[in-house]
């Protein structure tokens, strides 16, 4: 019962959040659902690759309700394992939650330390390490105007050329919100030498490591909110 007083509650304050009110007042009503969402939904961890990891509480971006809950865990246990080398981010997304010290790429996004530059016209002189994405590669080319399909894998290439001997790539993105990054993964097109899924179980933003075969028809905020699915792509150098 409370589980369903909450998400209707959830819905239509995602509508009042959205409309011109004050940063302040918007994360006044964020701060107080997440409070609500961890008492009804008590979960405290899931599991990746055999390991615990934490969800991921936060208001900015609504975290704590879709997918970047178990994403920003995972990639973030990596990037610090590579702290001590030469990072990037590709979307300005860690730095909302964390103090960083790496490198970040955002076309868009103006922030201090951001470098704002298409994917495609990065050439930095430089390799990297560890070359991290969350959840943005499933917008390269897709919202954008005009569309450019091929885009992301020019893209990937690109990323592919920048990292540094024995370098790794770790790419998250949902399944479901670009049509044909979803066709690139199921023809294999993509320059992944692993890939694993992560599946939304519940309404209450609890998630399980599946097979392909769970996750592969996944729609994007269909059956539940946000993304159903996510990928976790690596590229090995």
């Amino acid at each position: 019962m409370y589980s369903n007083m909450l998400n209707k509650l959830e819905e239509k304050s995602f509508w009042f959040i959205s409309k011109s009110f004050s940063p302040e007042t918007k994360s006044f009503i964020g701060n107080i659902l997440q409070f609500l969402h961890k008492i009804v939904y008590p979960k405290k961890t899931f599991t990746f690759q055999n390991k615990k990891y934490k969800y991921f509480y936060h208001n900015y971006n609504l975290a704590w309700r879709n997918d970047r809950t178990v994403e920003i865990p995972i990639v973030w246990k990596t990037v610090n394992e590579y702290q001590e080398k030469k990072i990037l981010e590709v979307g300005n997304v860690l730095s909302h939650y964390f103090p960083i010290n790496h490198d970040v790429l955002d076309k868009y996004e103006k922030a201090k330390g951001v470098i704002n530059k298409d994917v495609l016209d990065f050439k930095p002189r430089k390799k990297y390490d560890l070359i991290v994405s969350i959840s943005t590669i499933e917008h390269i080319g897709w919202n954008e105007r005009p569309r450019d399909p091929q885009k992301v894998l020019r893209a990937l290439d690109n990323l592919g050329k920048l990292l540094a001997p024995g370098g790794q790539m770790v790419v998250t993105f949902p399944l479901g919100y670009n049509k044909n990054l979803d066709k690139f993964l199921k023809k294999d097109k993509l320059p992944f030498n692993k890939k694993y899924y992560l599946k939304k179980i519940s309404r209450g933003n609890k998630w399980r490591q599946v097979g392909w075969n769970e996750v592969k028809d996944s729609k994007y905020n269909s059956p539940l909110r946000y993304a159903n699915a996510v990928v976790i792509g690596i590229v090995n150098n």
